[in-house]
C-alpha cells in the first residue's frame, strides 16, 4: 500500500521479502525444486486424505488424526511456497502489511496446531497399545473431534496474541525482511523499540507448545516401548513398532528444527540457519510426512490398491493389479 505525505513524498507500508538465499547463484534451480516439492506435498497429502475418507478400513481414530495432520501440512506449505514462487518469477517481492500479518498468523497457527496434534497422536498410540480394551471408549469419534478442534483453537489463540504483539511495533528501518516469508522475529529486527519482553514471551510460548508436548510424546513412547517388549506375539510387536517408528520419525522432523529456531541460545544471530530450518519445517516436512506414513503402513498401501482396483475397468483388471 502506498500513501502520500504532506511533502509529496511517497511512503509505503508494504514490506519487501528478500527471499530464500538471494545471493545463491543458481536460485532458479532451487525455486524449481521447491515448486516440485510443493506439488509432491500437495499430491501426497491429498491422496492420503482421500484414502482415509474413501476406505472404511481406515475409519479409525489413528487415521482420522493422520488426515488432520495431512490437512495441516497442506495448509502450512501453502502459506509460503505460492507467494515465494510468485515473487521470484514476477520480480515483485512486496507484501502488504495486512498480508504480512496474515502470513505470520497462519504459519504460527498451523505450526502450533501441528505440535499439539502430534502430541495427541502419541496419546492415541499409547491408549491403543497400553490400554486396548478401553480404546474405543476413550478414543471415540467425539473425543477425537474435540482433540482436533482443541489443536486448531490452541494454535489460533496463541498465534493471534503473538501476531498482534509483533505487528504493533513501529518500523524505523528499511522495510526489507531477510526471509522467504513474514516471520515474527525477522519482522521485529526492523523496529527500534525494546523487544526483550516479546523475546521472553516467545521463550515461554516455546516451552508451552514445544517442550511440554515433546516431553509428553517421549513419555508416551517410553511407556509404549515397555509394553511392546512384554508382548508375546512377534507380529503384534512388529506392527506396533512400525506404526510408532513412523510417528517418532515425523516428531523428530518437526520438533528438531522448531527447538533449534525458537529455543537455541543466540538463534536470532544466525538468520541464514534459521531460514534453512524454516524451509525444512514449512516445505520439506509436509512432503515427507505422507511418504513416511504410507510407505511403511500396510493398511494405507492396501487401501491404495483397493481404490485403484475399484476404479479400474474389468477388462484392464490384470494390468491395474
Amino acid at each position: 500500500m502506498v500513501t502520500h505525505g504532506i511533502d509529496n513524498e511517497t511512503v509505503t507500508t508494504d514490506f519487501i521479502l528478500l527471499g530464500l538465499w538471494p545471493e545463491f547463484s543458481h536460485l532458479v534451480i532451487l525455486i524449481c525444486i521447491i515448486l516440485l516439492v510443493y506439488f509432491a506435498a500437495v499430491m501426497g497429502n491429498t491422496v492420503l486424505i482421500l484414502l482415509i475418507w474413501l476406505d472404511a478400513r481406515l475409519h479409525s481414530p489413528m487415521y482420522f488424526l493422520l488426515s488432520q495432520l495431512s490437512l495441516i501440512d497442506l495448509a502450512l506449505i501453502s502459506t509460503s511456497v505460492p507467494k515465494m514462487v510468485t515473487n521470484f518469477f514476477s520480480g515483485k517481492r512486496a507484501i502488504s502489511q495486512i498480508g504480512c500479518g496474515i502470513q505470520i498468523f497462519f504459519s504460527l497457527t498451523l505450526g502450533i496446531a501441528e505440535c499439539l496434534l502430534l502430541t495427541l497422536m502419541s496419546y492415541d498410540r499409547y491408549i491403543a497399545i497400553c490400554n486396548p480394551l478401553r480404546y474405543s471408549v476413550i478414543m471415540s469419534h467425539t473425543i477425537c473431534t474435540q482433540m482436533v478442534i482443541g489443536s486448531w483453537v490452541g494454535g489460533a489463540v496463541t498465534s493471534l496474541v503473538h501476531t498482534a504483539y509483533a505487528m504493533h511495533f513501529p518500523i524505523c528501518r528499511p522495510r526489507k525482511i531477510p526471509h522467504f516469508l513474514c516471520e515474527g522475529m525477522a519482522l521485529l529486527k526492523l523496529t527500534c523499540e525494546d523487544i526483550s519482553a516479546y523475546v521472553k514471551s516467545v521463550v515461554v510460548s516455546s516451552f508451552l507448545v514445544v517442550l511440554i508436548p515433546l516431553s509428553l510424546i517421549l513419555t508416551s513412547y517410553t511407556l509404549i516401548f515397555l509394553t511392546v517388549l512384554r508382548m508375546n506375539s512377534p507380529e503384534g510387536r512388529n506392527k506396533a513398532l512400525t506404526t510408532c517408528s513412523s510417528h517418532l520419525c515425523v516428531v523428530s522432523l518437526y520438533f528438531g528444527p522448531a527447538i533449534l529456531v525458537y529455543m537455541r541460545p543466540g538463534s536470532s544471530k544466525t538468520p541464514k540457519l534459521n531460514q534453512s530450518l524454516f524451509m525444512f519445517n514449512a516445505i520439506l516436512t509436509p512432503m515427507l510426512n505422507p511418504l513416511i506414513y504410507s510407505l511403511r503402513n500396510k493398511d494405507v498401501i492396501a487401501a491404495m490398491k483397493n481404490v485403484i482396483i475399484s476404479r479400474c475397468p474389468q477388462g484392464k483388471m490384470k494390468i491395474c493389479t
